[in-house]
């Protein structure tokens, strides 16, 4: 009733022991023999082996035995194969155990007899093996009891046997023999995980790529690297350890939202002037936890990305360059025409017979004038005044303005209202947006044809569909729309759409557009809803 969970069933795993040795012809009154043992150079290599695990084997049996001074037990170690790796505790049970044969290098199978090494490494669990439970005559007036010491990954490594008169047994032995494993796996891990943090910190603060500063959960600098003091300007040969993070201000207002609020910094960018230049900074905060969730550091990583910021600018220039120069080509190109048209009409008629056709000049003139003007809503910023409205009153002055060109290109128009939810916009650009999509169906539609419209919300959208069963695009024309000058109109210069897509971005909005040659187009405007 009194015994461990672990003694269960050892009878029966001693017995099937002890029937091995009799099937094998081993003689009870004989002592024990090992057939096998380490070679002096095999010992040595696993002693090598085995140093970090026997350090600390050492450092648990010394304090175990101060506790019971004046006995006569003896500890083994060994490791995962039954080999004797070292011996410790009385000198007088040593030196018998010694004349017995069993010595280092020796190895503890099943071949030596029933013994607790074997059972304990055959079975995975602790054993005890009291007085005749052992199987040579020898042995009958000992107590020996072993247990396994594991790797992180549960793997038994090896054992910890104790071996005493059996006038010295006790029950709890083994529980203090288990108990003095499980503290070595502990004390194991914990070095291996200290030596892992010592690594990572090293590296970290060795690093001539990035800043970095420790501090405890009370934000006092645990270590900082030269990095981080010549990126912060700070003096590089004062020693920054025990002061307070919360003195450096560029950094100090994201570790204390790491120890107060326990809240991360990813990817922050600071600037700090350094003389008549300005650096450019990325910091990272993250607090270190324990396993109770309890700060028990705050560790902060600074990149320098100021050639990173001046590489991404002189790209952004260089790409406007790209632009205004493509702009430049088709500006040129598309009022050249018009200007071609005026001066050469002028060169014909002469000076008295140009009013003949004025029209036709005026005409040209207005053209060049509304390419300009468009360039020019692209280019200028314009003044955006959000205020809520609604879209369908907008549409409808929209389709007013176009009513009587659609009656007569025998275009039907009709508009269906599903919802029509506030949206915060500039209704002057929301009516530009309505009146170039109108139009653009309305001239898709060269021969009569339908063109239905229809007003919902999706997913915190207000969705305004267009649909017309037009000359539609292929694939390629739909890829490229929203490029300057690229149309599809004789009289188009593309940069209705360009402007379209402008004042959707602007409003935090999309536009998906899908059509098919000879089947039509459909233009899906999404808007935000307002939240007020």
């Amino acid at each position: 009733m009194g015994e461990p969970l672990y003694q269960l069933n050892d009878a029966h795993a001693i017995e099937v022991s002890k029937q091995y040795c009799i099937h094998t012809g081993l003689d009870p009154s004989e002592p024990p023999r090992f057939n096998q043992r380490y070679s002096p150079a095999e010992l040595a290599a696993k002693l090598v082996k085995y140093k970090e695990y026997i350090e600390v084997i050492h450092f648990f049996i010394g304090k175990f035995l101060s506790s019971i001074s004046g006995s006569p037990i003896t500890i083994t170690v060994t490791d995962d194969q039954g080999y004797v790796l070292e011996f410790a505790g009385d000198e007088t049970i040593i030196k018998t155990v010694k004349q017995l044969g069993i010595e280092e290098g020796v190895r503890f199978n099943k071949d030596a007899g029933t013994n607790s090494i074997d059972l304990c490494l055959t079975h995975g669990r602790p054993f005890q093996l009291l007085g005749q439970d052992h199987y040579h005559t020898i042995l009958h007036r000992l107590a020996c009891y072993s247990t396994g010491f594991r790797s992180e990954d549960g793997r038994i490594v090896g054992t910890i046997s104790l071996m005493t008169e059996l006038g010295f047994a006790h029950p709890h032995l083994l529980a203090l023999l288990c108990t003095m494993a499980d503290s070595v796996e502990r004390e194991l891990l914990l070095r291996r995980q200290n030596t892992q943090l010592q690594m990572l910190n090293q590296f970290l603060l060795d690093t001539n790529f990035y800043g970095v500063v420790i501090t405890n959960s009370l934000g006092n600098i645990l270590e900082m690297n030269e990095r981080c003091r010549s990126m912060l300007l700070l003096d590089g040969q004062t020693d920054y350890a025990g002061t307070s993070v919360f003195n450096i201000d560029l950094i100090s207002p994201y570790f204390q939202r790491a120890i107060r609020r326990h809240e991360e910094t990813i990817g922050v960018e600071l600037s700090l002037a350094v003389k008549d230049d300005e650096h450019r900074y990325m910091l990272d905060v993250l607090p270190v936890y324990d396993t109770d969730r309890t700060i028990v550091r705050v560790v902060g990583s600074i990149r320098d990305i100021t050639e990173m910021k001046k590489t991404e600018e002189i790209l952004r220039n260089t790409e406007k360059l790209v632009f205004a120069g493509q702009i430049a080509v088709g500006i040129a190109h598309e009022i050249r025409n018009p200007l071609t048209t005026v001066k050469g009409m002028l060169q014909l008629l002469g000076k008295d017979n140009c009013l003949r056709h004025y029209n036709l000049i005026m005409s040209e003139l207005e053209r060049m004038n509304m390419i300009v003007s468009e360039f020019l809503i692209l280019g200028k910023p314009q003044a955006v005044h959000f205020r809520k409205d609604r879209c369908f009153p907008v549409l409808q002055e929209v389709l007013n303005l176009f009513e009587i060109q659609a009656a007569l290109n025998c275009i039907t128009v009709d508009c269906v209202v599903h919802a029509d939810h506030p949206i915060r916009c500039d209704r002057n650009q929301i009516k530009q947006v309505f009146m170039n999509i109108v139009k653009n169906a309305i001239e898709a539609l060269p021969h009569a044809g339908k063109i239905h419209i229809l007003l919902e919300t999706r997913e915190g959208y207000q969705r305004i569909r267009f649909a017309d069963n037009g000359v539609g695009m292929s694939e390629e024309m739909l890829q490229r729309i929203g490029e300057p000058f690229h149309t599809t109109k004789s009289e188009g210069n593309g940069l209705g759409m360009m402007i379209v897509k402008k004042i959707i971005d602007a409003h935090h909005g999309r536009m998906d557009i899908a059509s098919e040659v000879g089947k039509g187009t459909i233009v899906d405007i999404y808007l935000p809803l307002s939240e007020d």
